[in-house]
């Protein structure tokens, strides 16, 4: 089969042909149909993530962001059959015993696999991936469009989940880019005021197209103020899907005091945050790592009914160097995926 290999970290894809996998007990085999690209990957094909470098394999197949239809079962499956439209995502596999498994919070998981990271992912033809972990796809939803939600749309739709946001109050939306852009749609659909905040124009006039009720361009001087003026003292939410330093500097200073900053972005280096202000606005910091089965099923049934629909555009495995390039130098509005 034909698969983008990373051979050695912070080097270009190597597209080649590699033997096919066979499904193991509990596996299915999946025939690749599209693999969304996330800023995840560049992360981990860079070694820029030092929790999720020392267990990256190399060679590695990424890609977490996968749609396709089951091709063959390994023994003991059941749930599925030839033919079936599926996805996989993030998480590989859970072990489903442990404290935080039987809590709901699979995302924690000391012994959980990852796609596209301990695993081989979607970044070619065929793969495998654990029945258990594999989720259908709703009949209405196609590839491509579906690809970018097992991880992105997975990773803000928890994220609102968790910040507590509720219709009627206001959320500021930190960077409308492939994560953000998901997020306004999720907060109009919650009945929330948006915010959406982000340095590029042609972004901001995406998220209007969206629902947001007003945008702001990050770059103008002491920008938080004039979330302070739209809001009457500052947001409920502040939720950062940018990994800018500069972003979490800003949306501290956009809060109202008692609000949630939703931490979702994924900054390179430390973000200093004043303690004073978090201590005397009695700000509330929750982050969010990607989700489970359980709310990925939930963010599918919602897209089939048209509530959120991710803005990509599409490539082939043979463009994945050029797209990663893209991806690094901010030149991306959307999501891109691949398509096999």
């Amino acid at each position: 089969m034909k698969a983008a290999v990373l051979h050695e970290f912070a080097q270009p894809l190597s597209v080649e042909e590699m033997p096919t996998p066979e499904p193991g007990q509990g596996e299915v085999l999946i025939k690749v149909a599209a693999c969304g690209i996330c800023h995840s990957d560049l992360h981990l094909a860079q070694g820029e993530w030092d929790l999720l470098k020392p267990i990256t394999k190399t060679p590695l197949v990424l890609g977490h962001e996968v749609t396709g239809t089951i091709a063959a079962l390994g023994e003991g499956v059941t749930e599925f059959k030839p033919g079936d439209r599926v996805g996989v995502p993030w998480l590989h596999y859970t072990c489903g015993e442990c404290e935080y498994c039987l809590a709901g919070r699979e995302t924690l998981c000391a012994k959980q696999q990852i796609t596209g990271c301990t695993v081989d992912g979607g970044y070619a033809e065929f793969l495998t991936a654990k029945a258990s972990h594999t989720v259908r796809l709703p009949e209405n939803l196609g590839f491509e469009e579906a690809a970018p939600l097992l991880c992105a749309g997975l990773t803000v739709y928890t994220a609102m989940k968790n910040s507590g946001i509720q219709p009627g109050q206001t959320i500021a939306i930190f960077g409308v880019g492939g994560l953000g852009h998901l997020a306004v749609q999720l907060a109009v659909d919650l009945g929330a005021n948006v915010i959406a905040v982000d340095v590029a124009d042609d972004k901001l006039v995406l998220a209007k197209e969206l629902g947001a009720a007003n945008t702001v361009n990050a770059s103008a001087p002491q920008a938080y103020k004039e979330i302070k003026k739209l809001t009457g003292g500052g947001a409920h939410v502040v939720m950062v899907t940018s990994g800018s330093r500069a972003a979490y500097e800003m949306a501290l200073r956009s809060l109202r005091r008692g609000g949630t900053l939703s931490i979702v972005g994924m900054a390179p280096e430390a973000v200093p945050l004043s303690t004073v202000a978090m201590v005397s606005g009695e700000y509330r910091i929750v982050a969010s790592a990607v989700g489970t089965r359980r709310d990925l099923r939930a963010l599918l049934d919602l897209a089939s009914q048209g509530k959120v629909h991710c803005r990509i555009k599409t490539c082939g495995i043979q463009d994945i160097n050029t797209v990663l390039e893209d991806m690094k130098l901010g030149r991306l509005v959307g999501r891109v995926v691949m398509k096999i």
